[in-house]
């Protein structure tokens, strides 16, 4: 019959098992932004994807500033989408103020660590 000395290693293999295939781990880019052409006033996504455990948090910057969305500000033109991907209403773009053109890099982070996508730039096109 079954030793309880038996079922115990069983019970250990078990969770040791269980523990690896769930092992923490670092994030990981796995879809990146792309440069984007888009007209003024016109809806934009700069889509971003990772991967990690636990799950990431995704921020976006700029030209090194950390771009404003509707989680800082529920007025925000800009919407960081589930996915991670940062969506854009529409594109604001006047003489003065060009708030949404320039380059983006969007920043995975966990305990872990963190992983920055590759640069993407938004242009508005001109008329």
């Amino acid at each position: 019959s079954m030793t309880i000395q038996f079922l115990i290693k069983l019970w250990f293999l078990y969770l040791i098992g269980s523990r690896l295939r769930q092992e923490d781990f670092p994030p990981r880019i796995v879809e990146h932004p792309s440069d984007l052409i888009v007209s003024k006033g016109e809806p934009a996504t700069l889509n971003c994807k990772a991967e990690g455990r636990p799950t990431p948090t995704i921020e976006w910057y700029k030209g090194g500033e950390r771009v404003e969305t509707d989680k800082d500000d529920p007025r925000s033109h800009r919407m960081l989408l589930p996915s991670g991907s940062l969506f854009f209403l529409r594109i604001v773009h006047g003489r003065k103020s060009r708030p949404d053109e320039g380059v983006y890099v969007c920043v995975a982070r966990n305990y872990l660590g963190e992983a920055v996508s590759h640069n993407a730039s938004l242009e508005v096109a001109s008329k």
